[in-house]
Parts: C-alpha cells; structure tokens; sequence
C-alpha cells in the first residue's frame, strides 16, 4: 500500500485542490496522472443540493455516453421464448428464466448490468435482497424493465450508464478510460453533466449542481468548473 500511497502523492504534485479547473484542463491532468498498469477508467463525482432521503429529490437515470465507456459490460436478460431469443441475438451473454434466478439466488452473479421483460419482475423480484445492494435490479426508469430487450442489450454494450444519487447528494459514474483522448472523454462528460441537469427533481432547491471533479481510477480527483462545460 505504501507504493500506492507514494504514487498518489506523486500525482497530486502540480494540482491545485482548491482551484475550479477548465473542463479541457482537468481531463488533461488525470490523463497524465494515469500511471498504473492497467487502462484505468475515468469517473466523474458531482455534488448536488439534493437530499435523497426525501421521494421528490431522487436523482437516478440513464446516460448513453457517445463514446462508449471503454469496457465491454457482461449483460443478463430475464426472458422466456421469443424475447430470450431476441435477447441473446443482441449480444445478451446470459438468458434465463427460473433456473437464471435459482443461479442468482446461489450466490453466482457472472453480470455487470441485468434486463428483464416485465412479466419476468415477480420472479426478479424476489432476488430484490441480492441484487438491490449491488445496484443491478432492473427497474424500468433506466430501460432495464422492457419489452424491447435487444435495445436494452445493445445500449448496454454500447456505453448506457445508469446513475443515482447516493446518501451525501453525490453521483459518480464512469466517463471512459485514460486512454481516450480529450475530446472523447470530454464529449462522455458533457453528456454525463447534461443527464444528470435534466434529470433535476422537483424538490431540488438552490444551486442543484454545486461541484464536479474528475479523477482516474488510482489518481486524485481534479475540481471543474462547470461553466466550462459545451453545453
């Protein structure tokens, strides 16, 4: 760990923690400060006046991000006959109906993201205690309850990325790795800020985005400023 801690160190070198930097600048420094072995992934944090513990300022939806996220996402279908037919011809990789929950139900969870065709929810509902904490119960908000499975599967694969406001009015998601350029990484942000600005709820009061910072996944989080956001 005191690797991990010096190369944090090392990376926090020359950026300022307090400052609000320009969107294009910020992507700069994480991408230089990405050092580790492997690709790592670039995530956004957002800080929003909301306070989740009240119905009417949830925050959750879906963003397509342009550019893909960067990793291939394993994909599990809830679906009998024609639709776990669709499902699979969609790239699905696991479809199943009961013996799907019975694998989920004995602890084998092989997925990153779930779907699941309405008549299906009885039976998934009953994997609420397993799946609700891992965030990955399908819920027809975000397009994960749906008739049209192979949309569902594709968007998947393709960079959908569901968001939800946790307990401190924080969001994070991930906006693509360290390997894509800036304009990329820039393009998966503005989406990503401009989801989460739609998706304000009728409670929010005051300011609703307060602050944003992006990091990588073993680097320091880097402040923005939000009116250098295309928009």
């Amino acid at each position: 760990m005191a690797h991990a801690g010096k190369r944090l160190v090392k990376a926090r070198e020359g950026i300022d923690r307090v400052k609000l930097y320009p969107v294009t600048e910020a992507l700069k420094l994480v991408k230089e400060r990405a050092s580790a072995k492997f690709d790592e992934t670039v995530e956004i944090a957002m800080n929003l006046g909301v306070d989740p513990k009240h119905a009417d300022q949830m925050v959750r939806g879906v963003v397509n991000l342009p550019n893909g996220t960067g990793r291939t996402l394993r994909v599990a279908v809830f679906a009998r006959g024609d639709k776990a037919d669709e499902a699979r011809a969609a790239g699905a990789d696991i479809v199943g109906a009961e013996e799907l929950v019975a694998t989920v139900q004995g602890g084998t969870i092989d997925f990153d993201r779930c779907i699941a065709t309405p008549d299906m929810m009885p039976l998934v509902g009953r994997l609420g205690k397993v799946l609700g904490p891992r965030g990955l119960m399908p819920n027809p908000k975000v397009g994960t309850v749906t008739m049209d499975v192979a949309a569902a599967v594709k968007a998947s694969k393709g960079g959908a990325v569901e968001f939800r406001v946790e307990k401190a009015g924080i969001i994070q998601g991930s906006v693509g790795k360290a390997s894509f350029d800036e304009a990329k990484l820039l393009e998966n942000v503005a989406a990503f800020v401009d989801a989460v600005a739609k998706a304000k709820p009728q409670g929010a009061k005051g300011t609703y985005i307060q602050r944003i910072a992006v990091s990588s996944t073993m680097g320091p989080g880097v402040k923005v400023d939000p009116s250098t956001l295309p928009g």
